[in-house]
């Protein structure tokens, strides 16, 4: 999938040497600004160890949250940085700084440690990928080695701009996540079932269409089937809807049709009078829906449906979920899915995002074969787009 083959930590010697990495430490905080969910943690830590056992110096970097440009005391990396030490069970030192003279001594000052420097949103040349700000970056460092598949789809400074300046490869866990990814969409074992929720039709459509040339069927849930079943001429209530996507939806619908592949959309739904976790709700046909109520939940005999399919697939990829999980009324779709799934005798590959959220609330990641960690990147890279920062690495 990558055109040309880029550069990894094999082609490279880290010994001896400080090396630059942007890892994608944008974890949830809890009240008390202790790390709520280490997975993303969790998934750099092979690269962070390699860097160890071969005598390379690690300097991280990452960004938390959405500060705009300026100091957010409750987004200082230093709580994640605690979290790392208990995993990794190695010092690590939290800056208060990205770049300058401090941030230099400090890394002198420590070199047993891993250095982890501030968040890098605090600057401004982040986002903007400013010249001066990835040229301090790079300054700090022999090498750099970009970890971060979540924001691989961001030319930001710590992504794109420290490549100018400094030889620059993949971590493991970027390799894994373009490995993975690569080959589902290039050699995928048949039947390939392709479950896609979440509430925006027009963020799917480009993975749709990539999917037409590869899957066998797509099942929809979620917002975005709403659109799908209003291309189709029937009534959908107040249930989400882009109305200036219908036109496209019919040419999609079309197509797969022309490509033989099923595009699936839900029999039944919960529905609910209003947009509230306690709601009025019920179960009626998706020809059924009443005016004025909303669809926020996939039905029961919905779900049978799709399971059937699921259990007869080899290879499945879920993004986004079949409804409004995180309210109880309305999380048993989402929730049977992503059993059916786990439970499948298939490959199974989940593209992150809330996909990746309702897995943890359930107690299903560890059954699922790959997660990704970055749901943006992960559709873009399977719609067939380039990926900057990857783009950005060293060629083989």
């Amino acid at each position: 999938m990558l055109q040309p083959p880029k550069k990894t930590l094999d082609d490279i010697d880290v010994s001896g040497k400080k090396v630059l990495v942007r890892v994608d430490f944008n974890v949830p905080l809890d009240i008390e600004r202790n790390v709520a969910d280490d997975t993303r943690i969790r998934g750099a830590i092979p690269t962070i160890s390699y860097l160890l056992d071969h005598g390379a110096r690690p300097i991280l970097m990452s960004h938390l949250g959405r500060p705009k440009g300026q100091v957010v005391e409750s987004l200082r990396m230093g709580p994640v940085g605690k979290r790392l030490a208990e995993l990794i069970d190695y010092p690590v030192v939290s800056l208060k700084e990205c770049v300058g003279p401090r941030v230099k001594a400090a890394i002198d000052a420590n070199p047993k440690a891993i250095i982890l420097l501030e968040n890098l949103r605090f600057y401004p040349g982040e986002r903007e990928n400013l010249p001066d700000f990835s040229r301090q970056l790079a300054d700090l460092a022999d090498v750099y080695v970009d970890d971060a598949f979540g924001t691989s789809h961001r030319a930001h400074a710590s992504t794109v701009g420290v490549t100018r300046y400094l030889p620059s490869v993949m971590g493991l866990l970027m390799e894994k996540e373009l490995e993975t990814l690569g080959a589902l969409m290039e050699d995928p074992e048949r039947p390939f079932t392709v479950v896609l929720g979440g509430n925006k039709i027009s963020d799917k459509l480009g993975v749709i269409d990539s999917f037409l040339e590869i899957a066998d069927c797509i099942l929809t849930g979620g917002g975005m089937c709403f659109t799908v079943i209003k291309s189709m001429g029937l009534e959908i209530g107040q249930s989400v809807i882009e109305e200036d996507q219908v036109p496209q939806i019919a040419g999609t619908m079309k197509k797969a049709r022309k490509k033989g592949v099923k595009v699936m959309v839900p029999i039944d739904f919960v529905v609910a009078d209003r947009f509230d976790k306690n709601a009025n709700h019920k179960v009626v046909p998706t020809e059924a829906i009443p005016g004025g109520w909303m669809g926020l939940d996939i039905g029961p005999a919905t779900v049978e449906k799709y399971c059937i399919m699921l259990n007869e697939a080899r290879t499945i990829f879920w993004n986004g979920p079949m409804g409004v999980f995180e309210w109880p009324a309305f999380a048993n779709g989402t929730k049977s899915i992503a059993e059916c799934i786990a439970n499948a005798s298939a490959k199974t590959v989940v593209g992150g995002g809330d996909s990746d959220a309702a897995l943890r609330q359930f107690g299903l990641e560890e059954k699922m074969d790959f997660v990704s960690t970055g749901g943006g990147a992960a559709m873009r890279l399977l719609e067939g787009k380039k990926l900057p920062a990857v783009e950005a690495l060293n060629d083989k």
